[in-house]
């Protein structure tokens, strides 16, 4: 998918990856952050989600 790049935060300089969003505790798959109506990571295969707290 051409998006995919999206998803990762490069270092070129240490040589490493690193994912941007949470794995889901539940299922292990990638989470989605949502800021409206209230902000929180929601995963869209299991239906888990975590609200943020201020």
């Amino acid at each position: 998918m051409a998006w995919r790049h999206k998803l990762y935060d490069y270092n070129y300089e240490k040589g490493t990856i690193k994912l941007k969003n949470k794995i889901c505790p539940k299922c292990g798959r990638v989470m989605a952050f949502h800021k409206q109506p209230v902000p929180r990571w929601h995963c869209g295969y299991c239906s888990y989600v975590e609200y943020v707290r201020k």
